[in-house]
């Protein structure tokens, strides 16, 4: 159901929040819990829409979850071959890690199964992970030669690799990594960039053989995997919203707790810290394999900067709300080797140019990324979410320091990642 909000122009922003788990981690959590054996703790997992897609994917597989007192899971795992062919369409709803990594993870079971989701992860490119799997001896078949879903897959019998992907994805690495369990041998990614490692943390965490290498990252078939708890930090890219407001709300001061930093995720610290936003990291530690850390962060005068190479994928979702900061900064940023952004939920580049361009924003878009002209420059005004939670949140932040209230369409979209962040927004804004 669509739903529509007005955000005004805050006074200040002050507290200690916790932001929900991350999504990446929970997703993996119930995929690798699902297929060792013997018990697995969750806690902290993301009760949001797209996780519950993974969630009830595995269900209906014959997978035994239950959800615990204060929202933590167990999940009783079947090991490797324990999944039992579902009875019916896997919905992956709206979300893109959902249906690409169980791709290559179905692509190695005894079955048939055949995956679907909303009119937005219907639109979504899906050659990019068929093209490995097929070469793996995968069997799948999809709308328009494979690029499109509802995806067909027979699962069967596949032969290790070595892809060389000419992006870096973490998605697409995962699908390879997760078909590479159920392969004749070592099945070996390598990529431009590093993207997100989560896969390969939690795949060492359960007991599989992950090396990681200069450029790549390798894993051997048919591990043993063992039940374990997990703790999930707080998702990076929800924090990342609210660091941005910390930063651009005058005389705010914000501590986000509990907060994964993985290097290979933490891109936008670095960004923002670049532009000359104060950032700290307080309590830095481990926590089931992920490193975590507590941010302080305070108002800071932020400056125009050019953004490209091997930083993008590592803030690759936090863009929309990147531009957002740069829209308040002093001088010009410049996005470049983004052009990732045009293929997730929605075109993110287009959206983002068209929505701040609503406001009064000078941004112009380029094939792969954005220039946007800094300065005390948006007003009030009406956006579009366009079913996109990132879109949405960002907008919402970027109303924060608007020169007077702005309404955004279509914002049910939020409970995707985020199901709690206007109560909070609510909570830090006086």
């Amino acid at each position: 159901m669509s739903e529509t909000r007005t955000v005004g122009p805050a006074r200040s922003l002050s507290g200690e929040i916790t932001v929900p788990g991350d999504k990446s981690i929970s997703h993996r959590s119930i995929m690798l819990g699902s297929l060792a054996r013997g018990t697995t703790l969750v806690r902290g997992f993301l009760h949001g829409e797209d996780n519950h897609a993974t969630l009830n994917a595995f269900r209906g597989m014959g997978i035994t979850i239950d959800e615990l007192k204060g929202g933590d899971l167990r999940i009783d795992g079947k090991g490797l071959h324990g999944l039992a062919e579902p009875g019916d369409v896997i919905d992956c709803g709206n979300s893109g890690t959902t249906i690409r990594l169980m791709t290559g993870l179905l692509s190695g079971q005894n079955f048939f199964s055949v995956l679907s989701g909303d009119r937005y992860l219907r639109k979504r490119p899906m050659k990019r992970v068929l093209g490995p799997l097929t070469a793996m001896g995968a069997r799948i078949w999809g709308r328009g030669g494979g690029e499109l879903a509802p995806l067909a897959i027979s699962g069967g019998t596949l032969k290790s690799t070595e892809y060389v992907s000419p992006i870096s994805s973490a998605q697409v690495k995962s699908a390879i990594l997760l078909a590479g369990l159920y392969a004749d041998g070592v099945t070996t990614v390598r990529e431009p960039h590093l993207s997100r490692d989560h896969s390969e943390r939690m795949l060492r965490y359960f007991g599989a053989d992950v090396r990681p290498f200069d450029g790549g990252v390798s894993v051997a078939a048919q591990p043993t995997l063992e039940g374990r708890e997990v703790f999930v930090p707080g998702d990076i890219s929800s924090a990342a919203f609210y660091m941005v407001a910390a930063l651009i709300v005058p005389g705010a001061e914000l501590l986000i707790r509990n907060v994964g930093v993985n290097p290979t995720r933490s891109g936008i610290i670095d960004i923002l810290q670049e532009m000359g936003g104060s950032l700290e990291l307080l309590n830095q530690r481990e926590l089931s394999g992920e490193p975590v850390a507590d941010i302080l962060v305070r108002s800071s005068t932020l400056t125009g900067i050019e953004i490209g190479g091997s930083v993008v994928p590592r803030a690759i979702d936090e863009f929309p709300v990147v531009s957002v900061a740069a829209s308040f900064a002093e001088g010009t940023t410049i996005i470049r080797d983004a052009r990732e952004l045009r293929v997730k939920e929605t075109d993110r580049i287009a959206a983002m140019v068209n929505e701040l361009g609503a406001l009064g924003g000078r941004v112009e878009a380029r094939d792969d990324g954005m220039v946007i002209q800094g300065g005390e420059s948006l007003a009030g005004g009406t956006v579009h979410s366009h079913g996109d939670h990132r879109i949405a949140m960002s907008m919402a932040i970027a109303a924060l320091r608007a020169r007077g209230e702005v309404t955004i369409d279509d914002t049910a979209c939020t409970a995707t990642s985020f199901p709690d962040f206007w109560s909070l927004l609510d909570q830090v804004c006086c």
